[in-house]
């Protein structure tokens, strides 16, 4: 769970001005939102990270749905507002999606916020969104902070194409699986991890993605920000040293470059060293993951070396390399 810093003085919106104006002059029209869904962005570590807008239809607002309700009050009232809380999380989402959507047909507005940052960005919001449409309920986005895009901006790595891929798996050989796939995706990676598995899955991804350089963002926004910047064996070196760091982490890549791709050659090798301790299926799956590619073309040739039939050709047209 992510701590706000009320590094700066309460905002005081202009909806809540705007807001007592009207009740004092009996137009209390000006007050009030137009019926919907309003997917609000919230702060991911420092309290003063959100707009006016936001502010204005945080405010304004009929309910706002959240995840945690402690957490949401906390920024709530840094802010001095008390609109209505609706609890809307991954564990009770099915059965609300439908009572909300029904309150926004009948003319309530909806704000959607995420404990930290944008929702919909690695949360179940997107369901509520899809819903929403599908429905005709309008919806309406107000922009701002994402941890993923903080940590882009910082990691001093290339940004003109980035792929978001969520938070890395749990298990070590689920996390090499993922790496594989990725490895030939011609953009810089980014990802959400846990600071107790960072040590590990730097190691499991300097095997698979190689020298690569990337960084290690936490704290985003907060007094202790950090950005650690290297090469993945250098940062898998230095985590392995210095344990977990504290606080949330998101791990940004660089992109592949030309001299990555795998050769015939590095493959047969690869495949002869796998062979030597495993199974030809799970010899194929593990240089699969390690190089990016097929799986199935993998294990064809997998097969061939094991009968030693060593037919000419590139295995990524299904033909062997030629050994002779």
């Amino acid at each position: 769970m992510r701590k706000l810093l009320p590094s700066a003085p309460p905002i005081v919106s202009t909806s809540a001005k705007a807001q007592t104006d009207a009740q004092g002059s009996g137009t209390e029209s000006l007050s009030k939102l137009a019926p919907g869904l309003y997917v609000v962005a919230t702060p991911i570590g420092n309290a003063a990270d959100i707009t006016l807008r936001a502010l204005d239809t945080l405010t304004r607002a009929t309910a706002i749905a959240c995840e945690d309700t402690r957490v949401t009050a906390k920024l709530m009232g840094i802010h001095g507002i008390h609109t209505p809380f609706v609890s809307y999380h991954e564990h009770n989402a099915a059965k609300m999606r439908p009572i909300l959507i029904e309150r926004m047909q009948a003319g309530d507005a909806i704000a959607l916020v995420t404990d930290a940052g944008t929702p919909l960005v690695s949360d179940p919001g997107y369901k509520l969104v899809r819903e929403c449409v599908a429905a005709g309920v309008a919806v309406t986005t107000l922009p701002g902070a994402s941890a993923p895009l903080v940590a882009l901006v910082l990691s001093g790595l290339p940004t003109d194409r980035f792929l978001f891929a969520g938070f890395l798996p749990n298990k070590s050989s689920a996390r090499r699986a993922t790496a594989g796939e990725l490895k030939n995706v011609p953009a810089t990676l980014v990802f959400f991890e846990s600071p107790q598995r960072l040590p590990e899955s730097l190691a499991d991804l300097a095997d698979i993605l190689g020298s690569r350089e990337a960084a290690v963002a936490r704290e985003l926004t907060k007094l202790y920000e950090e950005v650690r910047r290297g090469t993945l064996p250098e940062l898998a070196a230095h985590y392995a040293e210095a344990g977990p760091p504290r606080g949330e982490v998101v791990l940004v890549i660089g992109p592949p470059g030309a001299e990555e791709a795998p050769s015939e050659a590095d493959i047969d090798s690869l495949l002869r060293e796998a062979l030597t301790r495993l199974s030809v299926r799970d010899a194929a799956a593990d240089v699969a993951a390690r190089t990016g590619q097929p799986k199935r073309a993998v294990y064809a040739r997998a097969l061939e070396l094991t009968r030693g039939e060593l037919t000419r050709g590139e295995l990524t047209r299904g033909e062997g390399p030629g050994h002779g």
